[in-house]
């Protein structure tokens, strides 16, 4: 396991420049052959270089491996990805050229309506591995937008995802507002992400305007109130001009009330931001329950209507589990599959 500061300080030793590992990971990251450029690599890369490619390659390329994929109806495919210590992570490819990843196995903030925590952190994800998701994804098809919003807290593995973050938009051919991460919200997180070279989108998972109700749903989450988290992202969106994506799953009988309706409309109207709503994703094991998509589709139009730019948004992948908070990197064998899921997946011999 290695990071990308650690690919650079590897090329570094061989005599390559800034340049030259620019190039280097633009075709691993990008997905394109090495025999793809203007400039053939031996009137530009240095021999030693070179001579090490194959290799180095073969290895970048074996941090993230395909084990199983899964399609689902809508064009999206959970994808169960191998890492090279024997531990797994779930990633998405979305409709419309996107892709879900994951920045830790398991995850610490235990949210209670999501399957990731079960287990709690098993450990973080390097930012190489991170890269490779989206390497590995691309070799499955196009990738013009990622989010951070897979297994895991970004904000808790902070400088791995951001020093992907920065190869992605620097070398990755994404554009800044294209990377997003993903949050419960962390002060840490809010300086790093405008202290960086590339600015991504910012989600914030809001869930609920009550401070009580915030520390049951999401229990080690920090501290912060709806109120402190909408504030610094409206610092956020003011600083970079992207307005903040506010995330509330949408869970039937515990945050769609008259009263987080009026607290929504106090909290969010006016601030440069958009509401995404998404109807809770049913879990197995969990005592949640979806509203209906009436119900929900009225929440998000009287909103819209007292001043909230909101958007009902429908998980994609739910069929194949592979919807927001059902990610558990779960392999084919692992119980409970859906009979759905089980005649769908599609098993990937592990490379080599």
């Amino acid at each position: 396991m290695f990071a990308i500061a650690d690919i650079h300080r590897r090329l570094s030793a061989l005599g390559a420049n800034e340049a030259h590992a620019g190039r280097v990971l633009r075709h691993w990251v990008q997905a394109r052959p090495l025999t793809e450029g203007r400039r053939k690599l031996e009137h530009y890369l240095p021999q030693a270089v070179r001579e090490a490619l194959p290799a180095l390659m073969d290895e970048l390329h074996g941090l993230a491996r395909l084990i199983e994929r899964h399609p689902g109806e809508d064009g999206s495919a959970r994808l169960l990805v191998g890492l090279q210590d024997g531990q797994t992570v779930e990633s998405v490819l979305l409709p419309r050229d996107g892709l879900c990843v994951s920045s830790q196995v398991g995850c610490a903030v235990g949210c209670r309506f999501c399957m990731t925590g079960k287990d709690g952190l098993l450990r973080q994800v390097t930012s190489a591995e991170i890269v490779a998701q989206v390497a590995l994804a691309r070799r499955e098809r196009a990738v013009k937008k990622v989010v951070f919003m897979g297994m895991g807290e970004p904000s808790h593995n902070l400088e791995a995802v951001m020093e992907a973050i920065e190869l992605l938009g620097l070398e990755g051919n994404l554009g800044h507002k294209n990377l997003v991460f993903s949050t419960v919200g962390d002060l840490r997180a809010f300086e790093r992400l405008a202290a960086g070279p590339v600015k991504p989108a910012l989600a914030l998972s809001l869930h609920t305007t009550k401070p009580e109700l915030r520390r049951e749903l999401l229990p080690r989450a920090p501290r912060l109130t709806p109120r402190e988290l909408v504030e610094a992202g409206e610092r956020y969106a003011r600083e970079t001009g992207y307005p903040i994506q506010y995330q509330w799953t949408l869970i039937d009988g515990v945050n769609d009330g008259e009263d987080e309706l009026d607290g929504i409309v106090e909290l969010l109207k006016g601030r440069y931001g958009v509401l995404n709503m998404i109807p809770y994703n049913s879990v197995p094991a969990l005592p949640y329950v979806r509203p209906g998509w009436d119900k929900a589709r009225d929440i998000a139009r009287r909103l819209h209507q007292r001043g909230v730019l909101t958007k009902l948004r429908d998980s994609a992948g739910q069929d194949v589990e592979g919807g927001c908070g059902q990610l558990r990197a779960r392999s084919r064998e692992t119980p409970p599959l859906s009979m759905r899921e089980a005649r769908r997946s599609i098993p990937i011999a592990p490379a080599g």
